[in-house]
């Protein structure tokens, strides 16, 4: 299975691990990954709120890469594949932008990794890859607001309740707790400039997950994990206890569920202990 592969500019940095767990759960899913050439930013997350055809253009110019390509394209990062596919709509809807040409139109479509995986692999080739089955997890997939809303732009089919991401989960047999605020915002860009709303934001995720049952968060944005990982020391409880919930990221979990040796080093960049949970449970 060939497709294009928007890593966008998380994945090169602060979000090693997510790109790399995702390249390695690839390979492991005989996906072929054909990485744009000479990509650039997508223009999140301030383009947007600065020149809108210029995030338009950001987006566009990214798009007419892909279509050079003729495959869909897979964006691992929820700001990434909200802004590719805004762009996508916007040049849909408006007669002429500087810059792009006339009648453009994406040549394949545009997918976040949680509903590719799921959609192009399904259940049973992602069992058939477990070696380390996840049973002693119960983690709840957290989907933050850019992946499914809003649904004109993202084109989700349940945007209040998606599945994809404990659909995957349960097929590595983690026992994936429900919960309503899958979808509620984490905060994201106000942990700069509203810390203090954000941090409330983020307790109550953490406090709805543990009423949940759960042990862990399971993510799929950039964003959200830096949100929910680099804040939990600075948080404490209603009762003053501090939150201790490990946030990974679901290719993490694929990749560590497959048996990859390369998992460890995954975890060792995360800010809230991420490996504890998992060697009491003989995962490390």
């Amino acid at each position: 299975m060939k497709v294009s592969y928007y890593p966008g500019c998380s994945l090169e940095g602060t979000a090693k691990e997510y790109g790399q767990s995702f390249e390695t759960v690839a390979r492991d899913l005989g996906i072929e990954l054909h990485e744009l050439n000479g990509w650039t930013c997508c223009g999140a997350s301030s383009a947007h709120v600065t020149n809108d055809e210029m995030a338009v253009s950001l987006g566009v110019r990214n798009l007419l890469l892909a279509n050079k390509t003729r495959m869909d394209l897979v964006v691992p990062c929820a700001a990434c594949y909200q802004r590719l596919k805004a762009a996508e709509k916007a040049v849909n809807t408006r007669k002429t932008i500087e810059g792009i040409p006339a009648g453009f139109a994406t040549q394949g479509r545009i997918r976040h990794i949680v509903d590719f995986i799921w959609e192009e692999c399904g259940e049973q080739a992602i069992r058939e890859k477990v070696r380390k089955p996840l049973q002693a997890l119960s983690p709840v997939c957290y989907y933050g607001c850019l992946v499914t809303r809003p649904p004109h732009i993202t084109d989700a089919r349940d945007p209040e309740d998606p599945r994809a991401m404990d659909d995957i989960l349960k097929s590595l047999d983690a026992n994936v707790k429900n919960w309503s605020y899958k979808t509620d915002c984490c905060g994201g860009n106000l942990m700069l400039t509203h810390p203090e709303l954000a941090r409330k934001l983020v307790a109550r995720l953490f406090d709805m997950a543990l009423e949940a049952g759960a042990n862990c968060i399971a993510v799929g944005c950039p964003m959200c994990h830096a949100s929910l990982d680099t804040v939990q020391r600075d948080i404490t409880r209603s009762d003053g206890a501090s939150y201790n919930l490990p946030v990974y990221y679901f290719t993490e979990l694929m990749g560590l569920a497959f048996g990859n040796r390369a998992a460890g080093g995954w975890f060792n960049r995360h800010l809230t202990d991420a490996k504890s949970l998992l060697s009491r449970n003989g995962l490390l």
